[in-house]
């Protein structure tokens, strides 16, 4: 089993993870061994706190342990082919924990048949949204099918894998972004034809959102893109989520994956604010992430 997207994962799946999530968070002293014997390889051409932190505290309390190569280390592509790279991973380790620029990257690191689990690429954020949603349900401990969900900035990987998990589970979510930049073309085409009857909407313009219960946002310039910010800010200032922004959309919840840039996508008063679910966002990709793990390695023993 490899998780490059939630596209990899039915419905069923995707609620046994979070489900299982909640059951690791409430009681983790039952799973501490399930990872005994087994090396996980953290490869990480991009740098990181949260993956990295929580993958390496899951897999170590989960009995497993964690190594971590960084790009410098190991040079995917360059010092030698990424499929070499992951056959002599083979070896040695039970599986990849990938953070990289491309997702072909991710494809590639399969091919020696090791589970891979993507830990961030250009196009996806699986653990991210799989935590999102963890979250989401924790807040609204109802039928999440209820919950108007608004995220708002760009198109993103942390965007496009939350609407591959809202269309899987058919939740109601608005995504809002500057006119040029949405979701990709060619996402929003192969997620039409894996849910042909989601209820996502792309808009443009928020005043065409009358209420959220969720409002999701993230940076405005993604890691690795050169955009320069005097350009980014006249162009996504009107989508920044402000206190004016909650109070006139009723909003219960606002999420951020982090890191944020203070003031400019999100202000420092909604986000230290009380509606601000966003620490505790952060601590479930902790669980999520030991989720994903323990799926994976009990489907390999059995």
């Amino acid at each position: 089993m490899n998780l490059l997207s939630l596209f990899d994962l039915e419905a069923k799946q995707i609620h046994q993870v979070l489900k299982l999530a909640g059951e690791i968070k409430a009681h983790p002293a039952g799973y501490q061994t399930c990872l005994k014997g087994r090396s996980i390889a953290l490869l990480f051409e991009k740098p990181s706190l949260r993956t990295r932190v929580s993958f390496e505290v899951g897999i170590q309390q989960l009995g497993g342990q964690a190594i971590y190569l960084d790009a410098q280390m190991v040079g995917p592509g360059q010092r030698e082919s990424i499929e070499d790279i992951a056959r002599n991973l083979g070896c040695w380790t039970h599986g990849i924990v990938a953070r990289v620029f491309q997702h072909d990257t991710l494809t590639r690191l399969a091919c020696a048949g090791l589970p891979v689990v993507n830990a961030l690429c250009d196009q996806h954020h699986p653990c991210q949204s799989l935590a999102d949603l963890l979250t989401i349900q924790e807040r609204y401990p109802v039928d999440l099918r209820v919950v108007d969900i608004l995220f708002i900035g760009e198109g993103n990987n942390v965007c496009q894998s939350l609407m591959v998990g809202a269309a899987a589970l058919d939740l109601k979510l608005t995504v809002v972004t500057p006119a040029a930049f949405g979701p990709n073309e060619e996402f929003l085409q192969k997620l039409k034809e894996h849910f042909p009857h989601h209820r996502i909407q792309v808009k443009h313009d928020l005043t065409d959102v009358p209420h959220a219960d969720v409002i999701y946002t993230d940076t405005w310039v993604s890691m690795g893109d050169h955009r320069p910010i005097e350009e980014t800010l006249p162009i996504f200032m009107p989508y920044q989520v402000n206190q004016d922004l909650i109070d006139r959309l009723q909003a219960t919840t606002v999420l951020h994956c982090l890191p944020a840039h203070r003031n400019h996508e999100i202000t420092d008063q909604v986000l230290d604010g009380p509606l601000s679910s966003v620490l505790q966002q952060a601590e479930n990709r902790l669980y999520v992430q030991k989720a994903v793990l323990y799926m994976i390695y009990q489907e390999f023993a059995a």
